[in-house]
């Protein structure tokens, strides 16, 4: 390390000492940078002083308080974490098999269960059987509704959310034949069906409309070839509604602000094109937004104002980096307090998985879009043209957040949440079917 570096380590180290035993400590033989920042992030906590006292500022507090424990032992063993492939290998496995009576709440979620565990899996640059894909395009096209769209279980009515997660897992597949296997054109009439003359989808007929219905509609139409002025008429002018005062997105007009519904979208608005992005929202206030829910400390997002920090945030806020990379010529987050979080406090050291937080058990949603935040920050993205077919990226430089080959992931396509390629080769496929 240089001498500023070791400065930096003794004087922290020197704080602790009051506090509690320091443990041996060692040189640290990997780029000081990474390390160094866990420093300066455990500097960053809240003043709760200032605060008012409330169960908010309490939660906070607490949550401050663990991950700091986290970033301060590391700090005494002088490392920095790394991502434990091999664990999260044997927790994606078992998903594969025959899932305990527990997991039956997730009845209604098979389509999110094959693509979380399967997108993870390719992440991490994994092996996926052949049995493994067989019996995926068996339960999806089984999901198959006669009015089209998939359910989410057997005998399930079309819903949108179900079919955006079965078109993803699709995707993964590689298998043409089984793509064929879609009622594209029942498809294409259902989409109309979830259509509101505001321009917005709903879930599912009769059901909500919100953001995320759309972005899952423009996600499905666009992979299958199947956008049209008469799909997208006036979807564009409603999401505009849905921009808030903060910069953020709501659910629907006048909601507030959230993650989730700001990646949504976002994104829809990129399906939909360069200009119309440029044009219909304020990126300024957007780009606003998303740099406040990096919080200082912990170095992950919140999804809302006010709010604690959550790992799926690493995409769903996370996610709006790659966007803002085409656009601007900046860094707008701090991608290696982000990586500090997602290997510091998201992996389970015991069974493999990743989590929300410190003390949260690990699950599959998790897991699926905390790593798809760590490829974010781990790559710079790019478009000449600004289609979602034509983002390619390159590793993060070096200066921006140091990435050991250990943890290197595979890179993405961030407006589909998929591995780069797989996103691209089906819209291909389907691109040169009639209409």
């Amino acid at each position: 390390m240089s001498s500023a570096s070791d400065l930096a380590k003794a004087q922290y180290l020197l704080k602790l000492l009051g506090k509690r035993r320091v443990q041996v400590t060692t040189e640290i033989e990997e780029d000081s940078s990474q390390f160094d920042l866990m420093i300066d992030m455990t500097e960053n906590g809240t003043n709760f002083e200032e605060e008012l006292l409330t169960a908010t500022t309490e939660e906070q507090k607490r949550t401050e308080d663990t991950v700091k424990g986290i970033y301060d032992d590391l700090i005494e063993e002088g490392r920095v974490p790394h991502l434990l492939k091999d664990k999260h290998e044997k927790y994606l496995n078992a998903a594969l098999g025959q899932l305990p009576p527990a997991f039956k709440g997730l009845d209604a979620s098979q389509p999110w269960i094959y693509y979380w565990v399967i997108n993870s899996m390719k992440l991490l640059q994994l092996e996926v059987s052949q049995d493994v894909k067989d019996q995926t395009a068996r339960k999806l096209l089984g999901l198959q509704h006669k009015d089209g769209g998939l359910g989410g279980g057997v005998g399930q009515i079309g819903h949108a959310a179900a079919t955006y997660a079965g078109t993803l897992a699709l995707t993964l597949l590689e298998d043409e034949e089984t793509w064929n296997k879609i009622n594209r054109d029942q498809l294409y009439k259902w989409l109309l069906s979830i259509k509101q003359d505001d321009g917005s989808f709903v879930m599912h007929l009769g059901g909500e409309k919100d953001t995320r219905a759309v972005y899952c509609a423009l996600v499905i139409a666009s992979l299958f070839d199947l956008l049209t002025p008469e799909l997208t008429k006036g979807t564009a002018e409603w999401l505009a509604k849905c921009q808030t005062y903060e910069g953020g997105f709501g659910g629907v007009p006048y909601d507030e602000a959230h993650g989730g519904y700001t990646f949504c979208g976002a994104a829809a608005l990129v399906i939909l094109g360069k200009d119309v992005f440029t044009k219909t929202i304020n990126v300024e206030k957007l780009v606003k937004w998303t740099v406040v829910r990096q919080l200082r400390l912990e170095g992950g997002f919140s999804g809302r104002s006010n709010k604690l920090v959550d790992g799926c945030y690493s995409f769903w806020v996370g996610g709006l980096i790659p966007i803002f990379d085409i656009f601007l010529d900046h860094e707008t987050a701090s991608r290696a307090g982000l990586q500090n979080y997602i290997l510091g406090c998201c992996q389970n050291e015991q069974m493999g998985g990743l989590r929300d937080k410190p003390g949260k058990y690990p699950d599959f949603y998790h897991t699926n879009y905390v790593l798809l935040g760590l490829t974010v920050v781990q790559n710079k993205f790019k478009s000449d043209d600004f289609t979602p077919y034509t983002i390619s990226s390159e590793p993060s430089d070096h200066s921006v957040v140091s990435v050991e080959g250990c943890d290197k992931l595979d890179t993405i396509n961030p407006i589909f949440g998929l591995p780069k390629g797989y996103a691209e080769r089906f819209h291909s496929f389907f691109a040169t079917k009639t209409k």
